[in-house]
């Protein structure tokens, strides 16, 4: 292998030297203009100092219990129900295994978090201040003051504070991060790794990620975001909230640029709640939901995968209107339904006790439905309606698209704890080199529909397949539980 110098004749630098340092200059200027041109800002300098009043660290301090278990492993074995199992256990509760004496020991945290008004309303994350014994908030200036917690939402990870102060305190307003564009410039401020207050500029990244609620609507973004900044403001360039620093994706803890924020539109409407009951109070419709997929909206004849398809409809808003398991929400009051996470935040945004017009497919034409919304938070113990008893037929077992089923017994139902009186069929094997293995049907599932119709024998899955087939489709759709959980699972039908 040769290695070649990158070095030129005397002459040509002569020669070549400034037609070059000319051309460079002029791609330096030209990418300058070009960035100004495109709204970056030469400085974030007056927009720091704008916000930066407004932002706060928070430290919070929890005591924890030393108490040991006299039969664990820190102290004396003990034998159960001994004389002296008493004594030992309020010795290691007032002392150590080592005999010195225990103290409750007390934790501290970091955070950072935002004033929205001037009364002294103080945003943050819920994980910052989870069983928090007392809450300081030091401002930008140096001041302190404690703070009480207004009210939390576990399911957004939000918080709202609330100190007393006799003077007006700088506050930041709301954005709409729904005009947020991937490329935008935005800026963080808050606590990283306890340093204090610190600015940190990026882009939006990405818009509309979720990461393990159902409600949730992440801002990405690379502006460095670390531990301590939880609870901290994403600011748009006009100085407005549009997100609260939440997480970071990180192999090792530090940031790496792929920070989420959540947005405003979801955060306005939970500290609103929050400040004005001191809980959350969410719509409920009293529905279980899957996606429509390409294969389930050919099975039922719906020309686009697109909606929200009910699996079912436990005893609640929705069973008292009418709604049945097989229908696909495609609105909810006026605005389209593209699928189950659009519509779970929908209806989660809605008042409580308001009536909203679902329309929805059904039998191959769409019907309109009027729901009066219940409360998801008295409403998170609902139980799933149960099938009405029929007439079972007598055990038999057939093979059909990779399944071999039997029908349900009393026998059945005893061994297998279902629900007395529960008619559908029972998946006794899957398989596997067929589709219904590959889409996660396995032994122990039972079908209860089948085209959107229930079935209690193998004679009425076959009319199903008969019916479908002759009306010219090309896949079939079941409706599967397992361990209670129903999912809709379409397979494709044989030549």
């Amino acid at each position: 292998m040769t290695v070649h110098t990158l070095t030129l004749p005397r002459q040509a630098i002569s020669a070549r030297l400034i037609p070059a340092v000319v051309l460079g200059f002029a791609l330096v200027l030209a990418q300058t203009l070009g960035a100004q041109a495109r709204g970056a800002p030469e400085s974030f300098a007056d927009l720091a100092d704008k916000i930066s009043p407004s932002v706060v660290n928070i430290t919070t301090a929890t005591t924890v219990a030393t108490a040991s278990d006299p039969h664990g492993e820190g102290g004396p074995i003990v034998p159960e129900g001994s004389p002296f199992e008493d004594f030992f256990r309020d010795f290691m509760e007032r002392n150590g295994p080592d005999g010195a004496p225990q103290r409750p020991r007390r934790s501290s945290a970091l955070g950072s978090g935002f004033v929205i008004s001037e009364d002294g309303f103080i945003v943050t994350n819920n994980h910052v201040i989870a069983e928090a014994d007392e809450i300081t908030i030091e401002f930008f200036s140096g001041d302190e003051l404690p703070a009480e917690v207004i009210g939390t939402d576990p399911k957004t990870d939000l918080a709202l504070l609330k100190v007393e102060t006799d003077t007006p305190l700088p506050f930041v307003p709301w954005g709409n991060s729904d005009k947020a564009r991937v490329g935008d410039w935005v800026m963080a401020m808050g606590n990283p790794l306890g340093q204090g207050f610190s600015v940190s500029a990026g882009i939006v990244s990405a818009r509309g990620r979720a990461l393990s609620g159902s409600y949730d609507d992440f801002i990405q973004t690379d502006a460095a975001i670390n531990r301590g900044n939880s609870g901290g403001p994403l600011f748009n360039m006009d100085g407005e909230v549009i997100g609260i620093n939440t997480a970071i994706l990180s192999p090792n803890g530090g940031s790496i640029g792929i920070g989420f924020a959540m947005s405003s539109r979801v955060a306005t409407n939970v500290i609103d709640q929050l400040k004005e009951f001191g809980e959350t109070r969410r719509g409920w419709l009293g529905v279980r939901i899957q996606d429509v997929t390409d294969d389930v909206a050919d099975a039922i004849g719906l020309e686009e995968a697109k909606g929200a398809l009910v699996t079912d409809v436990p005893e609640g808003p929705a069973m008292e209107a009418g709604v049945l398991a097989g229908d696909v929400i495609l609105s909810f009051d006026g605005t389209d339904v593209d699928d189950t996470r659009e519509l779970v935040q929908q209806v989660g945004n809605a008042e409580v006790g308001k009536s909203v017009r679902l329309t929805v497919y059904r039998d191959g034409k769409t019907e309109t439905v009027m729901v009066t919304l219940g409360r998801r938070e008295t409403a998170e113990g609902a139980v799933p309606a149960v099938a009405t008893p029929e007439d079972i037929e007598e055990p038999q077992e057939s093979e059909v698209l990779g399944l071999t089923l039997s029908p349900l017994t009393p026998t059945i139902i005893s061994e297998m704890d279902l629900d007395e009186g529960m008619t559908g069929l029972l998946v006794k094997e899957v398989d596997e080199s067929t589709e219904a293995f590959e889409k996660g049907m396995r032994a122990g599932d039972i079908i209860t529909q089948v085209g959107q119709v229930d079935v209690a024998s193998i004679e009425d899955l076959e009319a199903r397949i008969e019916e479908v087939t002759e009306a010219g489709r090309m896949s079939i759709l079941l409706l599967v539980r397992r361990a209670g959980e129903p999912r809709f699972v379409a397979l494709t039908l044989d030549n």
